[in-house]
């Protein structure tokens, strides 16, 4: 059977690949190659810890923009749209990096290609909701999100075989462009049956803004604040106090990013998981993952086994947690899975933005040790204020809800 009609019929498998595939790129090196190459863009381009703060906090502004932007076009013209601009974005973004001739530029195109990430994502939601059986949504989703891992462990093999041979990292970033064009062109074709199907649902805001879903919000925006302090400056954290002992000094980046990116593939398992212990137990242990992560980054950032741990826990943290939030606003919201999941990715936006640029002003006016154990310690606040009573995953009635608005 052709390999174009096995993928007609199922859509499960079409939307899985696609969807990893676009996260792969938009939240893999699109997202994460500025942390991953900030060294090198400090020694290119003279940047200081603020400065690189305030160019990822911009980028993950545009992330927040590019959502509220995704949503519209998906209520437009269906999610295919949005993915697509994204995943232009991150193309377009990644080679104005590659060939930047100064700090100028580099953020311009910086910020074109963090903000891929709000537009390549959540349509996924409405697509796999309109395509997938409903027992199948989770795992699917599960898929989506866990792109990133790939994304970000084939961004540092791909740093890490340039430093080791000496080349630039402009044709990492070259090469990070060619691989957003292929899945361009891979999403144009895969998604054809979601084109111009907007899907149905309400657009009131506030039927979102109900207290059951508050759990949902604060953990989506815990998770921006303390996902971008570390993606934004711990490899940097790393380099900056020697490194890891027997690589090259710029070298350590990339086999952090390796470590976080194959460790997050566990996210595959999340929706099992989740049918084995729990929302609540998974959602509480996720936080202490990401506390213990940071803190080790603070405390070891030196030490082999003390980096290894901090980059293998993030990743399941951040794999994990992307998968959960994605289902779980999905569950509470069945009518509406784009709109509620791009409600929580606003709340992830917001901390976001917040994160990089509050970091990066505690970094130079106290430490990095102390700007990591502040995002570990958000971690564990937020683990604490998790009440397992608090935490629900079945559908809201929306009709109890104000301003209904079909």
């Amino acid at each position: 059977m052709p390999l174009s009609e096995t993928l007609t019929m199922s859509p499960f498998l079409t939307l899985s690949i696609a969807g990893f595939a676009a996260t792969a790129i938009s939240f893999g090196p699109a997202r994460m190659g500025f942390g991953l190459f900030l060294s090198q863009f400090r020694d290119s381009f003279g940047i200081g810890t603020t400065m690189a703060g305030l160019i990822s906090g911009a980028g993950f502004a545009g992330f927040l923009l590019g959502l509220i932007a995704a949503y519209a076009a998906t209520a437009w013209r269906g999610p295919r749209l949005p993915v697509l601009i994204g995943l232009f974005l991150a193309t377009t973004g990644m080679a104005i990096v590659a060939v930047a001739p100064n700090a100028g530029t580099l953020s311009v195109g910086v910020v074109m290609a963090m903000s891929s990430a709000g537009f390549a994502w959540s349509p996924f939601n409405n697509a796999v909701h309109q395509q997938v059986e409903p027992d199948m949504r989770s795992r699917s989703l599960s898929v989506v999100s866990t792109g990133t891992s790939l994304g970000a462990a084939l961004a540092g093999a791909i740093a890490l075989a340039l430093m080791l041979g000496g080349a630039s990292w402009r044709i990492a970033w070259a090469a990070f462009a060619a691989a957003a064009l292929a899945s361009l062109i891979g999403n144009l074709v895969a998604m054809r049956g979601v084109a111009g199907q907007p899907g149905r649902g309400r657009s009131n805001w506030r039927v979102l803004c109900v207290m059951p879903a508050l759990p949902l919000y604060l953990s989506a925006l815990s998770f921006g604040v303390t996902t971008t302090v570390f993606i934004s400056f711990a490899t940097d954290r790393v380099v900056r106090a020697g490194g890891l002992e027997g690589l090259p000094l710029q070298a350590s980046p990339a086999v952090m990013f390796i470590i976080y990116g194959i460790a997050g593939l566990a996210a595959l398992g999340t929706a099992a998981i989740k049918d084995r212990i729990g929302l609540p137990r998974l959602v509480r242990g996720l936080l202490v993952v990401s506390a213990l992560s940071l803190a080790l980054i603070a405390v070891l950032p030196t030490s082999w086994p003390g980096v290894a741990a901090a980059a293998g826990l993030q990743g399941i943290f951040v794999m994990m947690m992307s998968a959960v939030l994605a289902f779980w606003s999905e569950r509470l919201f069945p009518e509406l899975p784009s709109f509620s999941f791009t409600a929580t990715l606003l709340a992830v936006a917001l901390g976001s933005v917040i994160g990089p640029a509050l970091a990066g002003v505690l970094s130079d006016g106290l430490s990095p040790a102390a700007m990591f154990l502040a995002a570990a310690a958000l971690s564990g606040a937020t683990a604490i204020a998790m009440r397992p009573r608090l935490i629900r995953e079945t559908p809201l009635d929306c009709e109890d809800q104000p301003g209904p608005a079909r």
